[in-house]
């Protein structure tokens, strides 16, 4: 289902900067790798912002987030994820969560996560500070990565993933298990990437969390927020946020996303 097989596995290792040690056992290779790839590959909607369309099928991922070493939003970023562990052979289901980000209401589930082995809630494609390792996919769940702390819960077939953030737990988004595949990802990647109502069409994006900090960007505000609630704020000039995307988050964005608009 993930075409693991067309993926070409080195030039994606090369590109997260990440060896695999024959000697270490499944856990501590999806540990790194979970960290490898969100430390080398940002979160961003640049083609999104600029109107180009989405290409979701490996070839086109491949090219986009390892050859032309840009980043993605959820549905890039964890379908090439998810080709990358289908090639080393973990079992992938893909699912699909509800962002919350402390919202409350009908809202649709449209971000894309993975469960690996049956037993891990994976994702490297969240935008808004998300985890940087796997969490066990068990009831009352507690990680901590860095100086994040995240927590899982579970009531009426339906997980929630936590943050503790400013003394309280912050509700990232919830998910259920009902598996999803390549097809359903492309439905609701249309609609994300293209219908004026979606978040993603409008400001440019991007964001990196790190141990320490989330590092966000929309169009001129550069954002660091760290667990304790502390927030440090600037707006950047035009060449500023050319300079600051291709620094700070790594990213080899179009000159015309860079631009003043």
């Amino acid at each position: 289902m993930w075409n693991g097989e067309l993926l070409d596995l080195d030039a994606y290792l090369d590109r997260v900067a990440f060896t695999i040690d024959p000697a270490a056992d499944r856990v501590t290779t999806l540990r790194g790798l979970h960290r490898a790839h969100l430390a080398a590959i940002s979160f961003e909607n640049a083609d999104v912002h600029d109107g180009v369309p989405i290409a979701l099928d490996v070839p086109s991922l491949q090219d986009k987030l390892v050859a032309r070493r840009r980043g993605g939003y959820c549905f890039e970023q964890n379908l090439l994820f998810a080709a990358v562990l289908d090639r080393l052979g973990y079992e992938v289901t893909g699912l699909t969560g509800r962002v919350l980000l402390g919202r409350t209401g009908d809202i649709p589930r449209t971000h894309a996560v993975l469960r690996v082995d049956r037993r891990w809630l994976v994702d490297v494609g969240f935008g808004g500070g998300g985890l940087l390792e796997p969490l066990p996919l068990e009831v009352g769940a507690v990680a901590r990565q860095g100086d994040w702390t995240f927590r899982l819960d579970h009531a009426d077939g339906v997980w929630t993933l936590r943050s503790f953030q400013a003394g309280d737990w912050f509700a990232l988004y919830d998910f259920t298990e009902d598996p999803r595949g390549p097809a359903d990802y492309r439905i609701l990647n249309y609609y994300m990437s293209t219908n004026p109502a979606s978040s993603f069409v409008g400001p440019l994006l991007a964001q990196r969390t790190d141990d320490h900090a989330r590092h966000n960007l929309k169009d001129f505000e550069l954002t660091e927020t760290r667990p304790d609630g502390s927030v440090v704020k600037r707006t950047l000039t035009p060449g500023e946020r050319a300079r600051v995307l291709r620094e700070e988050f790594g990213l080899e964005v179009p000159d015309r996303a860079t631009a003043m608009a």
